[in-house]
């Protein structure tokens, strides 16, 4: 018996040893874990410390972009499928040009404006050669109704999926227990993050900038007919007269671009100073970046896409001020664009963005935009031998401005940065500016 248990004994001890072995080994393997876990935790807290909020909600957003986004409605998916649709009038432009520039028409609610562009862009040579996108903020009948009327080339219609129009009820659009004007948050226990001023987000305004974000995003990185595109696309609006000779003009800019100003980062139809119809010099004009028929290529879509956190995070409601007075300012140097001495393009409108709707409240002279056309206006008439005339110092919205308002909802913000992630990025080549 004691030869038989003597081993059992051995046997015994060797097995309690290799288990304190064992359970140590894994106190101090976890350890290391923690230790180093510790570590990158410290050295993450270290970056957030040195980035903005902007570059914090964007760190967020590559784990939460899906979440961020509002649960649609029934109305919001019809108009996400509508994006998909083909082109119309495929059967009478089967093929675009082979240089064309896409023209892209930012659109709101304003039935009296969009005929007058409507009519005007049905008279520009080359029209037919192109595509032309209308990118609607929501989903209104009679807008809808006048550009499905269009003929005179290639047009898709795209309905902004997340507008505050199409949630009467929840955000995007008005929540319940949002707070309004200037609200106490704490004291009202209501929902939302007043701007710099003390008000609360107006649905109404910020629509505006979340539209156009949204429809360079999509136009960009999303659509299948231009997010391998990387020349020009032109951007105009519902309160544009655009002249017979735009579009061969704009040709003829981008061309001359890369020799005549080649850093200019756009080309643009219209002076800066929209009460302005140019200087009629034989020479061409580089001046600060205009909002009234503007076009650049993908390498400068890549450069504004990337700020979008100082994009995003800028308390004005409107896209154009936010895009001088913090975007370019980020690029390091001077942001021109390239134009002609005469202007191509004209800013009809008398009212804001979101006013003319009502026959009483028409924001046009008669049904009529009463813009005179003349001769020069019809044929291309800008020199390719002419040189350039640079502004330097301009007046204008610039960097240190601090921005209107409207703009200082954390959801507002989160939306925005929601939209610079929906697509990936474009593998399609790029040209220089």
């Amino acid at each position: 018996m004691a030869s038989y248990k003597k081993p059992r004994l051995r046997d015994l001890a060797l097995r309690r040893l290799l288990s304190v072995v064992f359970v140590t080994l894994c106190g101090v393997l976890i350890l290391i874990f923690l230790l180093g876990s510790n570590s990158t935790l410290n050295n993450e807290t270290k970056d957030f410390d040195i980035v903005d909020d902007g570059l914090r909600y964007r760190r967020d957003l590559k784990f939460t972009k899906m979440q961020s986004l509002p649960q649609q409605s029934d109305l919001s998916l019809k108009l996400e499928k509508l994006n998909l649709l083909p082109p119309r009038n495929l059967d009478l432009y089967p093929n675009l040009a082979k240089d064309a520039i896409v023209v892209v028409l930012y659109v709101h609610n304003r039935p009296q404006y969009l005929r007058v562009v409507v009519e005007s862009l049905s008279k520009v040579v080359g029209i037919n050669e192109t595509l032309l996108i209308v990118s609607h903020d929501g989903y209104f009948e009679e807008m809808n109704e006048i550009v499905s009327g269009i003929r005179f080339c290639q047009v898709k219609q795209i309905y902004a999926p997340y507008s505050p129009h199409l949630f009467p009820n929840s955000f995007p659009g008005v929540s319940v227990g949002d707070c309004k004007d200037k609200d106490d948050a704490e004291r009202k226990h209501c929902e939302g993050n007043p701007d710099q001023y003390g008000n609360h987000r107006s649905p109404k305004i910020v629509s505006l900038k979340h539209h156009w974000w949204w429809m360079m995003n999509t136009v960009w990185d999303g659509l299948n007919e231009t997010r391998l595109h990387s020349g020009h696309i032109l951007f105009i609006e519902e309160d544009h007269f655009i002249f017979p000779n735009a579009y061969r003009n704009l040709q003829i800019l981008t061309l001359l671009k890369p020799m005549k100003c080649p850093d200019c980062y756009a080309a643009n139809l219209a002076p800066s100073d929209v009460n302005s119809r140019g200087e009629e010099w034989e020479s061409l004009i580089a001046e600060r970046m205009g909002n009234v028929g503007y076009s650049f290529n993908r390498t400068v879509w890549k450069k504004i896409h990337n700020k979008a956190s100082e994009f995003c995070f800028f308390d004005d409601y409107n896209w154009d001020i936010t895009m001088w007075a913090t975007v370019y300012p980020s690029f390091g140097s001077p942001v021109y664009t390239l134009r002609g001495p005469r202007t191509s393009a004209v800013h009809f409108g008398k009212c804001g963005l979101h006013q003319g709707q009502g026959e009483n409240k028409a924001c046009i002279d008669n049904g009529m935009a009463n813009i005179r056309v003349d001769e020069p206006d019809k044929v291309a008439n800008i020199g390719s031998d002419w040189n350039v005339h640079v502004y330097e110092n301009q007046p204008g919205y610039k960097a240190g401005f601090k921005g209107w308002g409207g703009w200082g909802d954390d959801r507002d913000r989160h939306l925005c940065l929601s939209f610079a992630n929906m697509h990936h990025s474009s593998k399609g080549t790029t040209s220089p500016l």
